[in-house]
C-alpha cells in the first residue's frame, strides 16, 4: 500500500515542497528576517535564496505598458 512516508518520497512532493519554501522567502523578508535567517529556517542553503530574491526582483520589474 502507498503510505505517507512513499508519498514523502516522490519527486512531485520534494518539488512542490522546494516551490513552498521558495514562495515563502518574499514573506519572511517583509518580517525582517536576514538571507541567512531564512535560509536556516527554510532549510535552504543561503545562495538558493539568494537566487530566489533575484529571480522574483527580475518577475516584478516586467513592463505592464
Amino acid at each position: 500500500m502507498f503510505g505517507l512516508t512513499d508519498w514523502r518520497q516522490t519527486k512531485f512532493y520534494q518539488e512542490v515542497k522546494e516551490e513552498t519554501k521558495l514562495e515563502t522567502i518574499p514573506r519572511l523578508l517583509k518580517f525582517g528576517l536576514s538571507i541567512k535567517q531564512i535560509a536556516e529556517a527554510l532549510e535552504l542553503n543561503v545562495a538558493q535564496v539568494r537566487q530566489a530574491i533575484e529571480k522574483q526582483g527580475e518577475e516584478g520589474t516586467g513592463s505592464n505598458s
